[in-house]
């Protein structure tokens, strides 16, 4: 099982960044631990500040793999052609935040990607990405 994350802009700087929403962990000892803990999937990691190489990405990886754990920033908001993507290919995505976008700005209340995406997990942390991969596992 192959299963692509995807982070956007922005969350290179976790462990950097506002700690007191992301936390104190680079997403790279975190990508570390979910890789000790899944030894049985092929799990790929991918950070850009770009929308057009998330969409790339997206296209890439949409059709040969078994799922995708996206975490698009703030392009979650405004982002109708990574939505498009998301439509256009046919591996499952998950949309996961680590805050709870629903307890901050108005703005981070509505999603762009939502109804491509399989579904959305938000606000446990890190962990967020933990349970989408959970769920492709289990599809």
């Amino acid at each position: 099982m192959n299963i692509q994350i995807i982070n956007g802009p922005n969350l290179n700087l976790l462990g950097v960044r506002e700690k007191s929403i992301y936390g104190d962990s680079s997403f790279e000892t975190y990508f570390a631990e979910l890789q000790a803990r899944y030894t049985n999937i092929i799990l790929t990691y991918y950070q850009s500040n770009v929308e057009g190489e998330i969409i790339n990405k997206l296209h890439e990886v949409g059709f040969s793999y078994d799922g995708i754990v996206l975490n698009a920033g703030a392009y979650t908001h405004t982002s109708v052609a990574i939505a498009d993507a998301i439509a256009g290919i046919k591996t499952p995505v998950i949309e996961v935040h680590i805050s709870n976008v629903y307890k901050r700005e108005e703005f981070r209340h509505h999603s762009m990607l939502a109804a491509s995406c399989k579904g959305i997990i938000a606000g446990f942390g890190l962990d967020s990405y933990r349970l989408a991969i959970e769920n492709l596992i289990v599809k």
